[in-house]
């Protein structure tokens, strides 16, 4: 393991994105571009160095907001492990290929990933979702980490609509992209990907989605690789120092999610997500 360039008695995983030297977390100064040491931050824009900024990740906390208000907006959703719900929200906001291909409803696409089914499904991605964003949205951005989380989402939608007929909803197709890109994050910045605990719970994961009746396996894969592919942008754009690229290039990966997923819409399978 490296030690920190100033403070050599303190190992660290983390490097700077400009000259490359490890730093530990006093060491680091958050930039557009990624971590940086206190010599190279000094030298770029405005920085905030990581005990200065703000530690809560808006982000995450809005998008579980948003989660929990769409559940309450249910009807029959307050079970553990049922699956009753329905209602107008659940009718015009699931993901299911017929609205899609014959109605047109595109918006099911994105709506779908924030409906769920019963306490045990939106406890589960909740959580996983908390944790993930806790962990890459301070050390990524609040832009950056919605921008993934989106890509992530519309990729999950064109998974699920590829390998399902049946109606799907869930956010588990995001949250499966957030584990993609923290598995691009935390290889660029040379920490073991097992030992950080993303790699077991990917596997975990994994195993749960296709072990478990009832559960979209496509969402899962869609999100997952979706979510790596948006990260990796993420993450080249900055290291080539022309972050807008990164935007750009999870805007398009969210184009292609959308268009294929609508292409899709004519498949067979079942599953929720």
């Amino acid at each position: 393991m490296a030690t920190c360039y100033r403070h050599p008695s303190r190992e660290t995983g983390v490097s700077c994105s400009n000259c490359g030297r490890p730093i530990c977390p006093d060491c680091m100064t958050t930039t557009p571009v990624g971590m940086r040491c206190p010599d190279c931050a000094q030298q770029r824009t405005k920085v905030v160095r990581m005990r200065q900024m703000a530690t809560i990740p808006r982000v995450t906390y809005a998008l579980i907001a948003i989660n929990v208000v769409a559940f309450l907006t249910e009807q029959g959703q307050f079970s553990v492990t049922g699956s009753g719900i329905h209602g107008k929200v659940i009718e015009e906001g699931v993901l299911w290929r017929p609205a899609i291909a014959e109605s047109h409803q595109y918006w099911r696409l994105l709506t779908s990933g924030f409906l769920h089914e019963n306490f045990i499904h939106i406890g589960f991605n909740m959580y996983l979702l908390y944790l993930l964003g806790m962990m890459l949205e301070p050390a990524i951005g609040s832009a950056r980490f919605a921008a993934i989380y989106f890509t992530a989402l519309l990729a999950g939608s064109f998974g699920a609509l590829f390998a399902t007929a049946s109606p799907s909803l869930g956010a588990s197709g995001a949250v499966f992209g957030l584990m993609g890109a923290a598995v691009v994050e935390l290889r660029a910045r040379k920490v073991s990907v097992m030992e950080s605990g993303i790699g077991g719970l990917i596997v975990i994961n994994l195993i749960f989605s296709f072990t478990f009746a009832n559960i979209s396996v496509g969402a899962h894969i869609g999100g997952l690789v979706g979510g790596f592919l948006a990260g990796l942008a993420v993450r080249t754009a900055d290291q080539r120092r022309i972050p807008v690229l990164g935007f750009i290039a999870c805007l398009a990966l969210c184009a292609v999610a959308v268009f294929a997923g609508i292409a899709a819409a004519g498949a067979t399978g079942s599953g929720i997500a």
